[in-house]
């Protein structure tokens, strides 16, 4: 991870709670999954890039991983959400893309997932408990896409 990226959050520590608007401009907020499920926090980069739609498009072909444990899954980028709704509809990908969009990167920076020198989100992924509580929290460079496997623990150990 680059040097300007802060450290992920600390297991077992409170989630930052936040509020961003999905791909159809609807209000998410992080607090409401309390009690309800398990929530992984998928930070990426930008939308129609090689790595970004190679990721998203394995986490859509794997959604059951996901979806059998109860967990909601969740995609967050700097994109707007204009964008993120043609990324999401042109790729199929049946789960949540919040925009991070203004202010810039804030969650992001919340979560120590924002590259400041480069403006966008490495690809940090927190998953986040039923109670609110960072469960697991694992990342990659921008470059690199994360592996599956680490999700599957991840959901395996909640």
């Amino acid at each position: 991870m680059s040097a300007t990226t802060a450290a992920l959050p600390e297991i077992g520590s409170i989630a930052p709670d936040f509020t961003l608007r999905d791909q159809w401009g609807a209000d998410v907020t992080l607090s409401g999954f309390r009690g309800v499920s398990p929530v992984a926090l998928v930070f990426f980069p930008l939308a129609f890039t090689g790595v970004c739609t190679g990721e998203l498009c394995e986490l859509r072909d794997n959604i059951a991983v996901f979806a059998d444990a109860g967990v909601q899954l969740v995609g967050i980028s700097v994109d707007s959400t204009a964008t993120l709704r043609e990324f999401a509809d042109r790729e199929g990908l049946p789960f949540p893309l919040l925009s991070d969009f203004w202010p810039h990167g804030a969650v992001a920076r919340s979560y120590g997932a924002f590259i400041e020198d480069r403006g966008f989100a490495t690809r940090a992924t927190v998953v986040v408990n039923n109670s609110g509580l960072v469960h697991s929290a694992f990342a990659a460079s921008p470059g690199e896409a994360r592996d599956l496997g680490a999700y599957r623990q991840a959901i395996a150990s909640l």
